[in-house]
């Protein structure tokens, strides 16, 4: 059975393959392919954010991340990021893991979920989200420099909780 469970310290060198595998494609996070180890673990467990992991047969195969969208009079706003495993992907660990944090994030004090940033041909991502209650409130042209198609725009997503 899937465990979802706030990461460890323990956790970052499974964590950081995932980050590793997602952003070498260039198609769906903001960050560079070529991006070092530390700047990432740095980011994805940074002191502002609460970071989890999804664990199935004691292997970790998604890990996510809650925080303020924005600080102060903003901070009852959530954002969030998410990777899966590739070696899990049609696994469904993505959902679990959004069903998961949409209450976790309740829990933590947040009012909403705000994504600044998914980008449009992540057409895997855009479902899901719809599918779970979220709308596009917006949409930033060619924002993205994807590795393959080009510009290409992201949209601005958000969900009341």
């Amino acid at each position: 059975m899937l465990e979802i469970r706030k990461a460890k310290e323990t956790d970052k060198e499974a964590v950081w393959e995932i980050i590793q595998a997602i952003i070498s494609t260039g198609d769906t996070y903001v960050f560079a392919p070529d991006s070092p180890k530390e700047k990432m673990l740095e980011y994805w467990f940074g002191a502002d954010k609460e970071t989890y992991v999804a664990v199935l047969d004691n292997q970790i195969l998604g890990s996510f991340y809650l925080k303020a969208n924005q600080p102060d009079l903003g901070s009852h706003i959530a954002n969030a990021g998410y990777m899966v495993s590739p070696n899990a992907k049609g696994k469904g660990i993505g959902r679990k893991m959004a069903e998961f944090s949409l209450p976790e994030a309740k829990r933590l004090g947040f009012k909403a979920i705000q994504f600044n940033f998914v980008v449009k041909s992540n057409e895997i991502a855009v479902k899901l989200w719809l599918s779970l209650g979220f709308e596009i409130i917006g949409e930033i042209p060619e924002a993205f420099q994807h590795q393959d198609l080009g510009l290409v725009n992201a949209l601005i997503m958000y969900r009341k909780l």
